[in-house]
Protein backbone atom coordinates (compact mmCIF):
# COMPACT_ATOMS: atom_id res chain seq x y z
CA UNK A 1 0.00 0.00 0.00
CA UNK A 2 1.07 3.60 -0.57
CA UNK A 3 0.95 5.70 2.60
CA UNK A 4 1.37 9.44 2.94
CA UNK A 5 2.61 11.00 6.16
CA UNK A 6 2.12 14.71 6.76
CA UNK A 7 4.76 15.76 9.27
CA UNK A 8 8.42 14.85 9.78
CA UNK A 9 8.74 14.73 13.56
CA UNK A 10 9.16 11.82 15.95
CA UNK A 11 5.65 10.47 15.43
CA UNK A 12 5.79 10.58 11.65
CA UNK A 13 9.22 8.96 11.64
CA UNK A 14 8.17 6.14 13.95
CA UNK A 15 5.02 5.35 12.01
CA UNK A 16 6.72 5.73 8.65
CA UNK A 17 9.52 3.37 9.64
CA UNK A 18 7.02 0.75 10.82
CA UNK A 19 5.05 0.97 7.58
CA UNK A 20 8.22 0.53 5.53
CA UNK A 21 9.24 -2.46 7.65
CA UNK A 22 5.84 -3.98 6.86
CA UNK A 23 6.57 -3.63 3.15
CA UNK A 24 4.56 -0.51 2.32
CA UNK A 25 5.71 2.49 0.30
CA UNK A 26 5.76 5.68 2.35
CA UNK A 27 6.18 9.31 1.37
CA UNK A 28 6.83 11.79 4.17
CA UNK A 29 5.67 15.34 3.55
CA UNK A 30 7.09 18.54 4.99
CA UNK A 31 6.76 22.25 4.24
CA UNK A 32 9.84 21.89 2.05
CA UNK A 33 10.58 19.00 -0.28
CA UNK A 34 14.19 19.10 0.95
CA UNK A 35 13.42 19.02 4.69
CA UNK A 36 16.49 17.75 6.55
CA UNK A 37 14.57 15.60 9.06
CA UNK A 38 12.64 13.93 6.28
CA UNK A 39 15.84 13.37 4.29
CA UNK A 40 17.49 11.73 7.29
CA UNK A 41 14.45 9.51 7.75
CA UNK A 42 14.51 8.45 4.08
CA UNK A 43 18.18 7.52 4.41
CA UNK A 44 17.53 5.40 7.49
CA UNK A 45 14.24 3.82 6.35
CA UNK A 46 15.40 2.48 3.00
CA UNK A 47 14.25 2.07 -0.58
CA UNK A 48 10.51 2.19 0.05
CA UNK A 49 10.79 5.59 1.78
CA UNK A 50 10.56 8.93 -0.01
CA UNK A 51 10.01 12.57 0.85
CA UNK A 52 8.29 15.61 -0.62
CA UNK A 53 5.98 18.43 0.30
CA UNK A 54 2.76 18.10 2.28
CA UNK A 55 0.94 18.04 -1.06
CA UNK A 56 3.25 15.36 -2.46
CA UNK A 57 2.60 13.08 0.51
CA UNK A 58 -1.15 13.60 0.41
CA UNK A 59 -1.32 12.89 -3.31
CA UNK A 60 0.86 9.80 -2.95
CA UNK A 61 -0.96 8.08 -0.11
CA UNK A 62 -3.92 5.77 -0.47
CA UNK A 63 -4.21 6.44 3.27
CA UNK A 64 -2.80 9.63 4.81
CA UNK A 65 -1.68 10.26 8.39
CA UNK A 66 -1.59 13.69 10.01
CA UNK A 67 1.46 13.63 12.26
CA UNK A 68 1.88 17.38 12.65
CA UNK A 69 1.48 19.30 15.91
CA UNK A 70 -2.20 19.99 16.48
CA UNK A 71 -1.59 23.73 16.65
CA UNK A 72 -0.53 23.72 12.99
CA UNK A 73 -2.49 20.74 11.63
CA UNK A 74 -5.16 22.71 9.82
CA UNK A 75 -2.77 24.91 7.79
CA UNK A 76 -0.56 21.90 7.11
CA UNK A 77 -3.47 19.90 5.70
CA UNK A 78 -4.67 22.94 3.74
CA UNK A 79 -1.20 23.05 2.19
CA UNK A 80 -1.53 19.34 1.45
CA UNK A 81 -4.58 20.20 -0.63
CA UNK A 82 -8.23 19.20 -0.55
CA UNK A 83 -7.96 17.58 -3.99
CA UNK A 84 -5.07 15.37 -2.85
CA UNK A 85 -7.00 14.24 0.25
CA UNK A 86 -10.42 13.85 -1.32
CA UNK A 87 -12.18 10.58 -0.51
CA UNK A 88 -9.26 9.18 1.48
CA UNK A 89 -8.95 8.01 5.06
CA UNK A 90 -7.03 10.56 7.12
CA UNK A 91 -5.73 9.17 10.40
CA UNK A 92 -5.32 12.18 12.69
CA UNK A 93 -2.61 11.51 15.29
CA UNK A 94 -2.29 15.13 16.44
CA UNK A 95 -2.80 16.81 19.80
CA UNK A 96 -3.39 20.56 20.23
CA UNK A 97 -0.74 21.08 22.91
CA UNK A 98 0.15 24.74 23.39
CA UNK A 99 3.55 25.34 25.01
CA UNK A 100 3.55 29.11 24.41
CA UNK A 101 3.33 29.84 28.13
CA UNK A 102 5.71 27.08 29.16
CA UNK A 103 4.99 23.99 31.20
CA UNK A 104 2.55 22.52 31.83
CA UNK A 105 1.00 23.05 28.39
CA UNK A 106 -2.60 24.01 27.69
CA UNK A 107 -4.79 23.09 24.72
CA UNK A 108 -5.14 25.45 21.79
CA UNK A 109 -8.62 24.06 21.12
CA UNK A 110 -10.84 22.20 23.59
CA UNK A 111 -14.27 21.74 25.22
CA UNK A 112 -16.47 22.65 22.27
CA UNK A 113 -14.12 21.73 19.42
CA UNK A 114 -11.08 19.62 18.54
CA UNK A 115 -8.43 19.32 15.87
CA UNK A 116 -10.19 16.23 14.57
CA UNK A 117 -13.41 18.19 14.09
CA UNK A 118 -11.59 21.13 12.53
CA UNK A 119 -10.08 18.83 9.92
CA UNK A 120 -13.39 17.10 9.23
CA UNK A 121 -15.15 20.45 8.72
CA UNK A 122 -12.38 21.74 6.47
CA UNK A 123 -12.39 18.57 4.35
CA UNK A 124 -15.96 17.21 4.41
CA UNK A 125 -15.31 14.44 1.88
CA UNK A 126 -12.25 13.15 3.77
CA UNK A 127 -12.77 10.25 6.19
CA UNK A 128 -11.11 11.61 9.34
CA UNK A 129 -10.38 9.02 12.03
CA UNK A 130 -8.78 10.16 15.27
CA UNK A 131 -6.38 7.51 16.56
CA UNK A 132 -3.01 6.88 18.24
CA UNK A 133 -2.88 10.32 19.89
CA UNK A 134 -3.14 8.98 23.46
CA UNK A 135 0.14 7.03 23.52
CA UNK A 136 3.74 7.82 22.75
CA UNK A 137 5.26 6.99 19.38
CA UNK A 138 7.05 3.82 20.50
CA UNK A 139 3.83 2.28 21.83
CA UNK A 140 1.85 3.31 18.76
CA UNK A 141 3.70 0.77 16.67
CA UNK A 142 4.47 -1.79 19.40
CA UNK A 143 1.78 -2.06 22.08
CA UNK A 144 3.31 -5.37 23.19
CA UNK A 145 6.15 -3.37 24.73
CA UNK A 146 3.83 -2.92 27.73
CA UNK A 147 2.80 -6.00 29.70
CA UNK A 148 -0.85 -6.89 30.09
CA UNK A 149 -3.95 -5.60 28.34
CA UNK A 150 -4.41 -1.93 27.53
CA UNK A 151 -6.63 0.15 25.27
CA UNK A 152 -6.47 2.48 22.31
CA UNK A 153 -9.24 4.94 21.43
CA UNK A 154 -10.55 5.90 18.00
CA UNK A 155 -13.42 8.04 16.76
CA UNK A 156 -14.76 9.32 13.45
CA UNK A 157 -17.93 9.82 11.46
CA UNK A 158 -17.48 6.94 9.01
CA UNK A 159 -18.09 3.38 10.21
CA UNK A 160 -16.25 1.83 7.25
CA UNK A 161 -13.23 4.08 7.75
CA UNK A 162 -13.07 3.21 11.45
CA UNK A 163 -13.31 -0.48 10.62
CA UNK A 164 -10.38 -0.15 8.20
CA UNK A 165 -8.29 1.81 10.70
CA UNK A 166 -9.06 -0.74 13.40
CA UNK A 167 -7.84 -3.50 11.08
CA UNK A 168 -4.59 -1.60 10.51
CA UNK A 169 -4.08 -1.03 14.22
CA UNK A 170 -4.78 -4.68 15.02
CA UNK A 171 -3.14 -6.51 12.11
CA UNK A 172 -0.16 -4.24 11.42
CA UNK A 173 0.68 -2.90 14.88
CA UNK A 174 -0.76 -5.53 17.22
CA UNK A 175 -3.41 -3.53 19.10
CA UNK A 176 -5.77 -6.05 20.69
CA UNK A 177 -8.24 -3.59 22.20
CA UNK A 178 -9.40 -0.67 20.06
CA UNK A 179 -12.34 1.20 21.60
CA UNK A 180 -14.59 3.11 19.19
CA UNK A 181 -15.89 6.19 21.05
CA UNK A 182 -18.29 7.30 18.34
CA UNK A 183 -18.30 10.26 15.98
CA UNK A 184 -15.47 12.73 15.48
CA UNK A 185 -16.69 14.97 18.33
CA UNK A 186 -15.21 12.36 20.69
CA UNK A 187 -11.83 13.77 19.66
CA UNK A 188 -12.54 16.52 22.21
CA UNK A 189 -12.10 13.89 24.91
CA UNK A 190 -9.17 11.96 23.46
CA UNK A 191 -7.26 15.18 22.77
CA UNK A 192 -7.99 16.53 26.25
CA UNK A 193 -6.66 13.36 27.89
CA UNK A 194 -3.20 14.39 26.71
CA UNK A 195 -3.10 16.89 29.60
CA UNK A 196 -3.30 13.99 32.04
CA UNK A 197 -0.76 12.11 29.92
CA UNK A 198 1.72 14.99 30.35
CA UNK A 199 1.23 14.94 34.13
CA UNK A 200 1.74 11.17 34.27
CA UNK A 201 4.87 11.53 32.15
CA UNK A 202 6.19 13.91 34.79
CA UNK A 203 5.21 11.53 37.58
CA UNK A 204 6.75 8.42 36.03
CA UNK A 205 9.63 10.18 34.21
CA UNK A 206 8.83 7.87 31.31
CA UNK A 207 6.39 7.89 28.37
CA UNK A 208 5.93 4.12 28.45
CA UNK A 209 2.47 3.78 29.92
CA UNK A 210 -1.09 3.53 28.64
CA UNK A 211 -4.74 3.37 29.65
CA UNK A 212 -6.70 0.30 30.65
CA UNK A 213 -10.48 0.62 30.95
CA UNK A 214 -11.71 -1.73 33.69
CA UNK A 215 -15.44 -2.51 33.71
Amino acid sequence: MKIGIVGSGMVGSALGTKFVQLGHEVKMGSRSASNEKAAAWVTSAGAKAAQGTFADAAAFGEIVLNCTAGTVSLPALQAAGAKNLSGKILIDVSNPLDFSKGMPPSLSVCNTDSVGEQLQRAFPDVKVVKALNTVNSALMINPAALPGEHDLFICGNGADAKTRVTEILRDWFGWKSVLDLGDISAARATEAIILLWVRLYGKFQSPHFNWKIAR
